[in-house]
């Protein structure tokens, strides 16, 4: 199955457009974990096992692994994710933007080191960044849009006067992915939640195209907001600190998987007819 196939069928079997967010910060673990770089792939594990069935992906942060040296805890928890959720696509989250060798070295760490099913990318160097991706396969790729950061708007709302139309360099993100740069189907784009309106102007440039969707939860976004935005294509909306820290003692995986269900409740609600 294709990443696009994977995210339709997890979206549908567990009824979700929750993404869990897997970044394990080592100073949040509950308190008989707190501190131990050596428990993220038990604090991982746990939470996947709570939560496999309310969402539609996961999303490990590279980061928060290669901090710790806990690369060998991330192809642990790859292949833990595999075995108890086969159905449900994983996401890298690795923001890479190089190009050439370099970027063919970080597919294959994506894609064959850790198996993921889609990653993150930056597209700022432009379709030269992404073509190594798009080798694999039936594999995603995600391209920064619109992000919440208030500096994203040093260049993503920039007017690109040489542009027909004179988009945003964000709308021309979108529009390139929907278009030229999307040549087997398997770009997505990530915009964040706390703009709904720009989320409504991505969509409208990028009908068919998969939104990730981060900031719901910790970081403010709004969920109905975020959902009748998205609305006419595949989301998948991702929540991370508000579920892996939603108890800071040993029920913290019970506590996780009541959160996700609230989340998922929420957002389903949204995609109503109102």
């Amino acid at each position: 199955m294709t990443f696009l196939d994977m995210l339709r069928d997890a979206t549908a079997r567990n009824h979700s457009l929750l993404c869990v967010g897997l970044d394990p910060d080592p100073a949040k673990f509950p308190t008989h974990w707190r501190g131990d770089a050596g428990k993220i792939f038990d604090f991982c594990a746990a939470i996947v096992d709570a939560t496999a069935d309310l969402v539609c992906a996961f999303k490990p942060q590279i980061a928060y692994f290669a901090a710790h040296g806990a690369e060998g805890q991330l192809e642990k928890l790859m292949g833990h994710i595999r075995a108890v959720a086969p159905h449900v696509p994983v996401i890298l989250d690795s923001k890479r933007g190089d190009i050439g060798s370099t970027a063919e070295q970080y597919a294959k760490e994506a894609f064959e080191r850790y198996g993921a099913d889609a990653v993150t990318l930056s597209p700022f160097m432009g379709f030269d960044s992404v073509t190594p991706y798009l080798q694999y396969e039936g594999k995603g790729a995600f391209l920064l849009c619109r992000t919440s950061n208030p500096g994203g708007d040093d260049l993503q709302a920039q007017t690109l006067a040489d542009v027909p139309g004179q988009p945003t360099v964000f709308e021309h993100v979108a529009r390139l992915a929907q278009g030229p740069w999307n040549l087997n189907g398997q770009l997505g784009l990530v915009v964040g939640a706390t703009r709904p309106q720009e989320i409504e102007r991505v969509r409208a440039v990028a009908p068919t195209l998969p939104l990730l969707i981060p900031g719901v939860g910790a970081q403010g976004g709004d969920a109905v907001a975020t959902v009748r935005a998205a609305q006419g294509g595949p989301m998948v909306i991702n929540s991370s600190r508000a579920i892996l820290y939603a108890s800071a003692e040993a029920d913290f995986a019970q506590a996780a998987r009541a959160a996700a269900m609230a989340t998922r409740t929420q957002l389903n609600a949204a995609s109503l007819p109102a």
